[in-house]
């Protein structure tokens, strides 16, 4: 789909609802932005966490919870209800390869063969991060995981015949991974997720397109030859000015900066956040992107002004 695109494509990620909460919210981002003929969607995955609730002794009692499931179930949904091609995250953090292999099953079963190959994010109770019980450590090892499904070979050495294989994607950093020594490392390794079969790479958020042009340059110079798709995000609040760059290790330029310093309430950033994402994907157009890529958090009408403004 990202190579045969007449025009620089869009497409954009959700998160499922909370535990507890219906699809509905999921369903009226889709809606808000479907016009802009998504060619997928992505749908992230998020991995368990431990809490500690009190019992009646007075006692702390470790459980263990998961936040936001129904990632393949939600998956399922949009393709049957839309017929746009869900693309589901597929992390490392908090899943054995058991149950990553339950998942291939299930996604399989369904007819959802595009994956984003991800390590995912560590514990929060981790300083580091560390790999479950009987868990990958790198997304390559996960990737190799799919490799073996995909040519009918389970976890326990039993085969099948191989039915129709998972592609898939990898993220990519222009501002590198902030444990990567370097952006050289960085990209060693970026190539060596391409060499195991990773079909596409799609990136960190960013706000400078300079440093994705850069970055692009040197996956090129070092032979990754896949689409590099880029992936943006419209700035919706003051807070993320620090939130953002804290998070995802990413700056923001300081032209940019001193517009939204001149802001006085939500609504003036909202402004600003569009308009500087929208000079980036017309740019990025106009360099021939395959497709931009919209982290749509906190951000769908924001997205959608964008959408409307450059597509």
């Amino acid at each position: 789909m990202i190579q045969d695109a007449k025009k620089t494509a869009f497409s954009f990620e959700i998160l499922p609802p909370l535990k507890g909460s219906n699809i509905e919210r999921v369903f009226r981002t889709i809606d808000t932005l479907r016009e802009f003929d998504p060619k997928y969607i992505n749908i992230t995955t998020h991995r368990s966490e431990v809490v500690y609730k009190t019992m009646e002794n007075g006692l702390f009692r470790p459980v263990v919870e998961r936040n936001r499931p129904g990632t393949v179930a939600i998956s399922a949904a949009i393709q049957n209800k839309y017929g746009i091609t869900a693309v589901p995250h597929i992390i490392c953090s908090g899943f054995t390869k058991a149950e990553t292999e339950y998942v291939l099953i299930d996604l399989k079963f369904l007819g959802i063969t595009d994956l984003l190959i991800l390590r995912g994010d560590k514990a929060k109770s981790d300083k580091n991060f560390k790999a479950g019980e009987d868990g990958h450590r790198y997304a390559i090892d996960l990737q190799q995981q799919v490799n073996q499904f995909n040519q009918g070979i389970f976890l326990d050495g039993s085969k099948v015949e191989p039915t129709t294989p998972f592609s898939y994607g990898i993220a990519g950093y222009p501002e590198k991974h902030d444990e990567a020594p370097n952006l050289d490392s960085d990209i060693y390794y970026l190539k060596e997720k391409v060499k195991a079969g990773a079909d596409y790479v799609v990136t960190q958020m960013f706000f400078d397109n300079q440093k994705y042009f850069d970055f692009v340059d040197r996956c090129r110079a070092e032979g990754i030859t896949v689409p590099i798709i880029p992936g943006l995000k419209p700035l919706t609040v003051p807070d993320q000015m620090t939130v953002l760059p804290k998070i995802f290790h990413v700056d923001i330029p300081e032209t940019f900066t001193k517009e939204l310093r001149k802001c006085d309430n939500d609504e003036a950033v909202r402004q600003v956040g569009v308009e500087w994402c929208t000079q980036q994907a017309k740019e990025l157009i106009a360099h021939g992107v395959p497709s931009i890529h919209f982290y749509t958090l906190m951000a769908t009408k924001s997205v959608k002004e964008v959408a409307q403004a450059v597509y």
